[in-house]
């Protein structure tokens, strides 16, 4: 290879400074040496649910705030109950409304009197 044709540059060592600032955010190690740190409390997330205007569809949404109270292992339980009614709502538009008409296939009789 010449000098004229440019190679890979050398990777550079990290800057000090980014090494010093990656040391300061790792957590510092336990007391009782290898014993996991203590999952933090449940603590609301604070994110504003607006009124949607159907009654079972904003019971569903306020039922999201059990979450906050559980730990995370218990949010499933939650999330799942709550996509299973938003399924039901959203099928429930799907029916037909009003009486049901005549089945395809079926020969309409007509009253001649």
């Amino acid at each position: 290879m010449s000098d004229s044709t440019p190679g890979p540059e050398p990777e550079s060592p990290e800057p000090p400074q980014v090494a010093q600032e990656a040391k300061a955010a790792a957590p510092p190690p336990s007391a009782a040496g290898d014993a996991p740190p203590e999952p933090a409390a449940p603590a609301p997330l604070g994110v504003p649910r607006e009124p949607t205007g159907h009654a079972d569809v904003d019971a569903l949404l306020d039922r999201l705030g059990d979450a906050d109270h559980l730990a995370t292992d218990g949010h499933v339980e939650v999330y799942e109950d709550v996509h299973r009614g938003l399924r039901t709502a959203l099928t429930a538009l799907d029916a037909p409304q009003g009486p049901p008409g005549p089945r395809p296939g079926t020969p309409q009789t007509y009253d001649r009197s």
